[in-house]
This record gives structure tokens, C-alpha cells and sequence, in this order.
């Protein structure tokens, strides 16, 4: 078996799993004002941008051939009802609409969600202490219309209340926008990975935790049984979040399900990489390629990942 890994023309010749940059997803977080570029201390590499630096940044990653880019937004000001995720003005919506005027053929996906939107920080409204589905699920219709208005390519709802996937497609539909697809966050974990992202969107929720909507990380049959419910209601693409904890379910999902299938090496698993890179405990490059591998390999087609630009340079 030897003879095959003996020198690099080789084992590139043999190689099972390659990666493309246009499998990648950046992640990008949006922030009001100008000329803004503020690192996100918990993710280096990372930043919260005004719009003006999310176009330039934009630019940059339709160079390097990576497939898009997923927004994230911080408004200005936050309530009890979430309004800057769906106002037609909120600032991904600006976002949306400066980044396709300068590049219309960039992938832009954006969040659906409200945890960055709301002063207590839940995915949804609150009811007796918890959030409340059904009414949640109009907050994140109008958000999926409003996006889609302001120029998405696709729309990826992460909140994980029953139901979402069937109200934002009716409501898409209802607006005139039967081409716009859905990727959900189908099997999303209540994980101990999200750390580091809940500074770079600043969405911590200011009381309990979000428990009682993200899923157990002990349920593996829940998860298919989360992927299916978002296929019947009308999901596009189907997402695994996070990864790497999580290869068993995504090759799982793999197996079942003909959809494309997406995976989020999320915030967590990035900053764990850069710190033990900046300790010299292990080498950033073969560490990013390694962990990205083994995402793809293990079924995923589509990667989020915060290594998108790094990753996308090495491979060209």
C-alpha cells in the first residue's frame, strides 16, 4: 500500500477527496456605519464590517472562485419584536442590495433568524418565559420576503421552530418569489460550539439558553426525522450544524436523503484551530485542510466555513 504514498505526484494522482473553493460558504457579519472593520477578538481573521467594507470584501471572494457568502447582521438598535430582521431598511437588506449592484453574480444566502434582532437575544417571541413558535414563524416569513425583495440568491432559516421551512415557502410564493430557495439549518445542536459567534453577531440571549428549540447533541434519529419534516415542507438544501462533532450525521444525511447537503464548521471549531495554531501546537494549513476534508468526505457538498479565503488560496 506503501507504494502509492511515496512522493506528492502520487498521492495527489490517487487522492479519493478533493475540495474546490466553490464548495465554501463564507460567513460575513454586518455592522452599521462606515469604513468599519472591527476584528472579532474570539475568531482572528474575522471581522464585523460596515456595508461599504462588506462589498469590498465581497469582491475578494468572488476572486478566489469561493461558491458565496452568507450575511449576518447587527442593527443599530434591538427590541422585544425583532424588527430590524425584517424591516426593509434593516441592514442586511442594505447589505443585500450594495453587494448585488457590485457583484450580481456573487451567491448571496442570508440568515433568517432573529437572535441578533431581539433585546433578550431568543430566536423568536416571548411568551410565559419561552419562545413561541407558531407567532415566531411570522417574524421569520416577513425576514425571508424582505431579503428576497432586497436581492438573496437563496435564504437559510437557523432558528429551528417547527414549521419554519412550510411558512417561509408560502410566504415566498405568496410574494412572488417561487424561485427563491430555501437551505435550512435542519439539524441545528444546542452546541457548546457557538462561543466565539455569539460575540461576532452579538446574540447571546441575556437569560436561559436556547435548549428547548436547538436539538439535544445526543439525538441522532431526531436529526433525520428534523431533515425529513424540511424536505416535505419544501427545503431546497439541507444543513448539518456543527460538523465536526457531528460526521456521523452528516454521513447519515448523506445515506437517507438525495438533497444537497450542507454542513457549518461553525465559530467554535474555528477559534479552537487558531488558538492552538498561535500556541504552534499544531500547523494552520494542513489543520484547516485536514478538518474541511474530512467534512467533505464525510458527505457534505457544501461547506460553511470561516476558512473560506484561506482555504480557496491554498487549493488555487
Amino acid at each position: 500500500m506503501r507504494r502509492l504514498r511515496s512522493t506528492e505526484p502520487l498521492r495527489n494522482l490517487v487522492r479519493e477527496t478533493r475540495l474546490s473553493p466553490s464548495q465554501f460558504i463564507l460567513p460575513l457579519f454586518v455592522c452599521p456605519g462606515e469604513g468599519v472593520r472591527r476584528e472579532i477578538g474570539s475568531m482572528p481573521g474575522n471581522f464585523q464590517m460596515s456595508v461599504d467594507r462588506i462589498v469590498q470584501e465581497c469582491g475578494e471572494v468572488h476572486s478566489l472562485g469561493i461558491g458565496g457568502v452568507i450575511l449576518f447582521g447587527l442593527p443599530e438598535t434591538k427590541d422585544e419584536i425583532a424588527s430590524g430582521g425584517y424591516a426593509e431598511d434593516g441592514i442586511v437588506q442594505k447589505a443585500l442590495r450594495a453587494i448585488k449592484r457590485e457583484h450580481p453574480k456573487l451567491l448571496a444566502i442570508t440568515d433568517v433568524c432573529n437572535c441578533e434582532y431581539t433585546s433578550h437575544g431568543h430566536c423568536g417571541k416571548i411568551v410565559d418565559g419561552d419562545v413561541d413558535n407558531d407567532s415566531t414563524l411570522e417574524w421569520l416569513a416577513a425576514a425571508a420576503v424582505s431579503h428576497a425583495r432586497a436581492g438573496a440568491d437563496m435564504v437559510a432559516p437557523s432558528d429551528m421552530m417547527d414549521g419554519r421551512v412550510g411558512a417561509i415557502r408560502l410566504a415566498l410564493d405568496s410574494h412572488g418569489f417561487e424561485k427563491t430557495p430555501i437551505l435550512s439549518y435542519a439539524a441545528k445542536f444546542a452546541s457548546a460550539f457557538y462561543g466565539p459567534f455569539r460575540e461576532a453577531a452579538d446574540s447571546a440571549p441575556q437569560f436561559g439558553d436556547r435548549r428547548s428549540y436547538q436539538m439535544d447533541p445526543a439525538n441522532g434519529r431526531e436529526a433525520m426525522r428534523e431533515i425529513a419534516l424540511d424536505l416535505e415542507e419544501g427545503a431546497d438544501m439541507i444543513m448539518v450544524k456543527p460538523a465536526l462533532a457531528y460526521l456521523d450525521l452528516i454521513a447519515e444525511a448523506r445515506r437517507r436523503f438525495d438533497a444537497p447537503l450542507a454542513a457549518y464548521q461553525v465559530s467554535g471549531e474555528y477559534s479552537m484551530i487558531m488558538a492552538a495554531v498561535r500556541n504552534g501546537w499544531i500547523d494552520h494549513d494542513r489543520a484547516m485542510m485536514e478538518t474541511l476534508t474530512s467534512i467533505y468526505r464525510a458527505g457534505a457538498g457544501v461547506i460553511v466555513t470561516y476558512f473560506a479565503k484561506p482555504a480557496a488560496r491554498l487549493l488555487s
